[in-house]
């Protein structure tokens, strides 16, 4: 998006139509896919209603956690969330903001490699500021998320490394 509409328009489309897509998978697994995950996933389904549960109370930023951490299967969440009785505003939004850095890495990325001539270009010093820009903004979240993830979630590192493991091992 970024090499055709520039780094601003194609952010803006890239994550609205990231969250419509995501919540057209919401809507189609709430209307005909809720027997079909619990009966696949059982253990998965119930380790996160239990997390989302304890988490009730901060729910959108609970979702906004799981969106931002790079190692949760985005798949999974947007099949689950109906059956987990997340209200389909939250889930739009906390998409729309928490798959903001790695959209925007995408966008920005199409929009420098569509600025590159020649290979020559690849290996310029602006290019490589860039790229190397790009790449400490997508550690922004994961630090910021070690950082505040234990003082206002209920959530512990053996919980999460057990939801991780359970996500990998179907993908």
């Amino acid at each position: 998006a970024g090499a055709l509409f520039g780094p601003w328009l194609g952010l803006l489309l890239c994550c609205t139509l990231t969250s419509m897509g995501a919540t057209c998978c919401y809507l189609l697994s709430s209307a005909f896919g809720k027997q079909y995950v619990v009966q696949y996933f059982p253990e998965k389904v119930a380790s996160l209603q239990a997390k989302v549960e304890e988490n009730r109370s901060s729910l959108f930023f609970f979702l906004l956690f799981l969106r931002l951490f790079p190692m949760t299967p985005n798949w999974f969440l947007n099949m689950t969330s109906p059956i987990l009785n997340i209200p389909v505003v939250q889930f739009f939004f906390s998409i729309l903001v928490g798959l903001l850095p790695y959209n925007f890495i995408c966008v920005q990325t199409g929009a420098i490699l569509s600025q590159i001539q020649s290979l020559d270009d690849i290996f310029s010093w602006s290019t490589l500021f860039k790229l190397l820009a790009i790449a400490v903004v997508a550690l922004i979240p994961g630090t910021l998320i070690k950082k505040f993830s234990h003082a206002h979630l209920k959530l512990d590192s053996t919980d999460l490394d057990t939801l991780l493991r359970k996500g990998k091992k179907t993908m």
